[in-house]
């Protein structure tokens, strides 16, 4: 069964976009991505969106910020594993650094599920 991720920050334009683009040629893997605050509408975060994930991704820094306002907003999102991938917003979607970040972050997840990037 495919496990579907959704990819959380503030506006959708580059973390949780990158982090969407790793999973694109997955076979066990579908990802999107949404914001708080996008510029393209069809990125904002849905109830829809948090029913059809499986597991959900926030990018916050230090604190818990995203999963907290996720949680006020969405409260069906209590039911789904939110992790926090403490990413800060200092990345442009294409940057490698970013790309690094990510893979090391999501890495333990990965490896627990038996998916690749």
């Amino acid at each position: 069964m495919k496990k579907h991720l959704l990819f959380i920050c503030r506006a959708s334009i580059d973390r949780s976009s990158a982090a969407e683009a790793l999973f694109k040629d997955s076979e066990d893997v579908e990802a999107r991505s949404a914001g708080f605050f996008p510029m393209d509408s069809s990125k904002k975060i849905t109830s829809e969106k948090i029913r059809w994930a499986s597991t959900i991704f926030v990018m916050d820094e230090h604190t818990e910020f995203h999963k907290t306002q996720l949680l006020q907003k969405f409260p069906e999102a209590e039911e789904k594993e939110i992790i926090v991938l403490g990413i800060s917003n200092d990345f442009c979607r294409h940057d490698k650094e970013l790309e690094r970040l990510l893979r090391i972050k999501l890495e333990e997840w990965l490896c627990e599920g038996k998916n690749s990037l």
